[in-house]
């Protein structure tokens, strides 16, 4: 065939316009590809730069120089009992949140108690605990400010009492330091002496069950539905049934557990062992669906030669199908423990949305969980929990950040590429 019949000329212009409209319509894929990237990237950066900028405040607290000389004032307390399990209760009837607001009039001026948080007393208590030996005499106590001081400290002082903030920064009696019970205590109505851990213990206790509950579980139904249930009605209804409930709305989770566990079982109402039941069953689905697909991807040559070498088919499953499979099921599993970590509505039909001001002794102690207390704290009036809301947010984020990298690295570590 010679050139002026070959059905295609490369070399003509129409050719050569339908050629370059392709190279244009691939550059514009390209670049909306990469505007969707970018575009991604800039809404995750302005969520952490909003996150962090709003929230590093909230781990730092403004503390106030107050002198206590307890010779002057003596606290008539037996320094026997203070070894006592009730040694917190024999400090407090000993009228120690009197002297110390006293004290921080006399120190600070007329109205310097009301500069001091309102359980600012509860500190000097505790450092009395660790050395009696404060009680012989006069010590220079740094105790948190109340939360509008702390507040002015930090964004600038305003009105009367900025202008006493103003004074006692020149007088070089506040200060600025790391705000440990934010990490050590749980949640109070005082922002200077309301932390995470409760909430955070309660999350790990949570998630803990969860995982306990829904990871074998998961895994075995997956095991069993791929390597050995027979391929009939009763199966596809069960693998819908699966599929279904991975996307059924939490709350539906939550609604269920308080029908089934409360009401019908009777278990502790607002305790991680509820909480941890109640992600397992929304958990489970998902766990199950990954584990499949882990278990699908291991290529049928594997069975084939354990089998012709003499294994039988339980040693095909456990001793190399389920060991290669299981990066991609750890990694299912972690993802579904993150997103569970997150979940708020289910638990609130628990009973883990009230106030807990105590750390869970166990699992069936009162709890809540850290992203229903970022809740609690949005909704309070108080503006010293703005930052602290923020701030525990950085947490949860860094939290399920750390759960998505170990996932990866458990993929990375422990793939096997065929």
């Amino acid at each position: 065939m010679n050139r002026e019949t070959a059905p295609t000329d490369w070399k003509a212009a129409a050719m050569q316009k339908r050629i370059a409209g392709r190279y244009a319509a691939e550059r514009r894929f390209r670049l909306i590809g990469l505007g969707a990237v970018l575009l991604s990237g800039a809404f995750l950066a302005f969520l952490l730069f909003v996150m962090v900028g709003n929230g590093a405040r909230g781990f730092t607290y403004t503390n106030v120089a107050v002198p206590i000389d307890f010779k002057a004032m003596p606290l008539t307390v037996d320094k026997a009992r203070l070894d006592d399990g009730d040694a917190d209760q024999v400090i407090a009837n000993a009228g120690l949140a009197d002297i110390v607001a006293f004290a921080a009039d006399e120190a600070l001026g007329d109205g310097g108690s009301e500069l001091i948080s309102e359980n600012a007393w509860k500190e000097v208590r505790t450092a009395i605990k660790d050395d009696p030996a404060l009680l012989d005499g006069e010590t220079v106590f740094e105790l948190p400010a109340a939360s509008a001081v702390d507040i002015m400290a930090k964004e600038g002082a305003r009105g009367e009492l900025g202008a006493k903030v103003d004074a006692l920064e020149r007088e070089g009696k506040l200060s600025t330091g790391i705000h440990w019970p934010f990490f050590r205590n749980a949640d109070a109505t005082d922002p200077a002496v309301a932390g995470i851990w409760g909430a955070l213990k309660g999350s790990v206790l949570t998630i803990f069950i969860a995982f306990l509950i829904a990871f074998p579980t998961g895994v075995l139904a997956a095991l069993y539905l791929e390597e050995y249930a027979p391929k009939n009605r009763w199966t596809d209804l069960i693998e819908v049934s699966i599929n279904n409930l991975a996307a059924v709305p939490s709350i539906i989770f939550g609604l269920l557990a308080l029908a089934v566990f409360i009401n019908w079982f009777g278990l502790c109402q607002a305790s991680p062992l509820v909480g941890g039941l109640t992600l397992a069953l929304m958990t489970m689905p998902v766990i199950v669906i990954a584990s499949r697909n882990a278990i699908k991807s291991v290529p049928p040559s594997i069975r084939d030669a354990a089998l012709g070498v003499g294994a039988s088919p339980v040693q095909v499953v456990f001793h190399h199908v389920l060991p290669l499979a299981l990066p991609g099921i750890l990694t299912g599993t972690i993802i579904g423990m993150a997103r569970a970590l997150g979940e708020t509505a289910p638990l609130l039909l628990v009973g883990m949305r009230a106030f807990i001001g105590d750390v869970p002794g166990g699992i069936c102690s009162p709890s809540t969980v850290l992203p229903m207390q970022i809740f609690l704290w949005s909704d309070e009036v108080d503006r010293g929990f703005v930052e602290k809301t923020s701030a525990a947010i950085i947490v949860l984020l860094i939290v399920l950040l750390s759960m998505n990298a170990f996932a990866i690295y458990l993929r990375n570590k422990f793939e096997k590429r065929w």
